[in-house]
């Protein structure tokens, strides 16, 4: 019998380390600006390949624990930047608490890490689900360990390209931000008679790359989502209701208060669909998961790839992590009583949100996993509760509803990147309790940085302003407060409910016919609520995709796609951030200078961006993954 491969190595765990705090901060950037993010997972296992090839020995396994704590800091970063900050735009928070954030993001995280370790069995094994960026890390793993001398060739190809792209995309930036060489999109707005048309497109080539790893279906559909909103809800507002001054400053003016509410309607809607058409096979994988448990004998000696962290310690962390839930609700609720219904509601959406984004990450993948649309739900569902109890105009009661969906939010997160990684693991021929360990280190590594990284962006770009909007921490505040001040638009709220139903039957038709093209609620709802000049150039990176396929994009070249887009994306939000870090230091807003005059350049540079994907996926089929 072999040796197993060293896993759990000080080398991988200080890598893992160090990448779950970099691209936590990246992906909280990028979901701060564009409403999304983007799995971590593939980049994250070439950067680990590339890095651990400078030392003598190194393995897959090594190179599937970094991956895994790094994709763990990059899930909780969506967790956090999709809630607290809806802290501090209502008032609740003058400034950003580095412990509160830590505490609420940390327990968040390992609740949706303890919630989903029973689901491994029942998903993975049982159920069989895909998880297809599971699968596609476990194949780049298994193709940068291939042994052959082009195994080696291809993973340093992968990181130079990796690299490259992120280079590009950092200039673009800093020549954006730091420097305003060029404004950072452009929009605008004309009207006819009194019906107002709004359209624009922001120069980011993260965007472009959301939309390009979102494929060519999300793509169309968050686009679609945006149409509803500037091409015909905000015109029937305005030839109903008229509006002053300038058409674009008119356009954003509406959507802010009034047309965005479409999508909080759409959004719970599809929370609440999730959980109705989820809930039967979940049930079922979980009784199957819990049998398995049971029907182990004392003493038996698993075997190694079947070895999660047992339940019953399982079950005590959970009963344990209950005190600083209690203690968070604690702080801003005015009963103990109270804090502990919170907590005892909390732990119940916060588990069966876990396992849905477990189960949907199986079908859709991380990236498509829709958390914003259960945390809507729950924030909503949290509000009223407090509501009924506390009595309107409560701002306590509006930050305890934006607290429990900030827990729920950073378990659903971690719930669906921990089976995802799981799922490579199975594959690879990892020890699940190995990965679970290294998942709860990425997760605590990046709450302790998440916290000063919001502090850094807000004081360079203003969170919640136009250059850093937050959509969905903006809509979670607009949803809290809207409920206890009475002010919630909820003519808007129920017609958004409404096109939800409609779209909700529409993919229910799409199933039904077997069409590969689907239509998932929560991405149309997504649309709605975020700027146009988001949702355009994210359906530009899923058109380059689908043009792409249609150049005869083989694996390999996907692959480089892949990579080429995950390095724009980390890249911009990189440099982002360090473009804030001088205005951090010396609180000055305007320390960088300003050049301008340089408004063409923007534009021509996106226009090589997308040459450059479609020269990539054209590219030479021998590289990257064929073997």
């Amino acid at each position: 019998m072999s040796k197993p491969l060293p896993e759990i190595t000080i080398k991988a765990v200080v890598l893992g380390v160090l990448l779950s705090m970099i691209l936590a901060g990246a992906n909280a950037y990028l979901g701060l600006f564009a409403g999304m993010t983007a799995s971590a997972s593939i980049p994250a296992a070439v950067i680990s390949m590339g890095v651990l090839s400078l030392f003598k020995k190194h393995n897959i396994l090594e190179d599937n624990i970094v991956q895994t704590a790094a994709s763990a800091g990059e899930s909780l970063a969506a967790g956090v930047i999709f809630t607290i900050p809806a802290l501090l735009l209502m008032g609740y928070w003058e400034t950003f608490n580095y412990l509160e954030i830590a505490k609420i993001a940390g327990v968040g995280g390992l609740i949706g890490v303890l919630f989903t370790i029973p689901l491994r069995r029942a998903l993975i094994i049982e159920a069989k689900l895909t998880y297809p960026e599971g699968i596609a890390t476990a194949a780049v793993l298994k193709a940068g360990h291939a042994k052959s001398g082009a195994a080696e060739d291809e993973v340093q190809g992968g990181l130079r390209l990796l690299s490259l792209a992120s280079i590009a995309a950092a200039l673009m930036k800093l020549g954006q931000q730091g420097f305003s060489l060029w404004h950072s999109a452009i929009e605008g707005a004309t009207h006819l008679s009194r019906s107002v048309f709004g359209f624009g497109m922001d120069l980011s080539p993260a965007l472009i790359s959301v939309g390009y790893i979102v494929g060519r279906n999300i793509s169309i559909l968050v686009f679609a989502g945006g149409l509803i909103s500037w091409l015909v809800a905000i015109p029937i507002y305005t030839a109903i209701h008229g509006f002053q001054g300038n058409p674009m400053d008119a356009a954003n003016a509406i959507w802010d208060t009034e047309i965005r509410y479409l999508g909080v309607g759409a959004m719970v809607i599809g929370g609440i669909w999730s959980l109705i058409k989820l809930f039967k096979p979940l049930m079922l994988g979980i009784q199957a998961s819990l049998r398995a448990y049971s029907t182990m004998q004392d003493g038996e000696v698993m075997k190694r790839e079947e070895n999660d962290i047992p339940i019953k310690y399982v079950g005590i962390a959970l009963l344990v992590l209950m005190i600083p839930v209690f203690m968070i609700y604690n702080d801003i609720l005015p009963t103990p009583e109270l804090a502990f219904l919170i907590t005892i509601i909390m732990m119940i959406f916060g588990f069966f949100f876990s396992a849905v984004a477990a189960y949907m990450a199986g079908v859709v993948g991380s990236s498509n996993n829709p958390i914003s649309g259960v945390t809507v739900a729950t924030v909503l569902f949290a509000s009223l509760l407090l509501l009924a109890i506390l009595g309107s105009g409560s701002l306590q009661g509006a930050a305890a509803a934006i607290m429990v969906g900030a827990v729920v939010c950073n378990a659903a997160a971690i719930g669906g990147d921990n089976l995802q990684d799981l799922k490579t693991g199975h594959l690879v021929g990892a020890t699940p309790w190995k990965q679970q360990v290294m998942q709860i280190i990425g997760v605590l590594s990046a709450a302790i940085v998440l916290g000063l990284v919001l502090d850094i962006l807000h004081t360079a770009y203003t969170i919640g302003s136009p250059t850093l909007s937050a959509p969905q921490a903006t809509l979670m505040k607009a949803v809290a407060e809207g409920v206890f001040q009475g002010n919630l638009p909820w003519n808007m709220v129920i017609m958004g409910a409404i096109i939800g139903v409609i779209i909700i039957a529409l993919d229910i038709r799409q199933e039904r016919i077997g069409s590969d093209f689907r239509i998932p609620i929560l991405a149309v709802a997504v649309g709605i609520y975020l700027p146009i000049s988001l949702t355009t150039p994210i359906f530009i990176g899923g058109m380059l995709a689908h043009i792409g396929n249609k150049m005869g994009a083989t694996d390999a070249t996907r692959k480089k796609g892949l990579l080429l887009a995950a390095g724009m994306i980390t890249g911009e939000a990189i440099m982002g951030i360090l473009v804030a870090v001088p205005i951090f230091i010396t609180a000055d807003k305007y320390w960088w200078p300003n050049y301008g005059g340089f408004g063409w350049l923007g534009p021509i540079l996106i226009v090589a961006i997308a040459v450059w994907f479609l020269t990539t996926l054209k590219g030479d089929k021998t590289q990257l993954g064929e073997n």
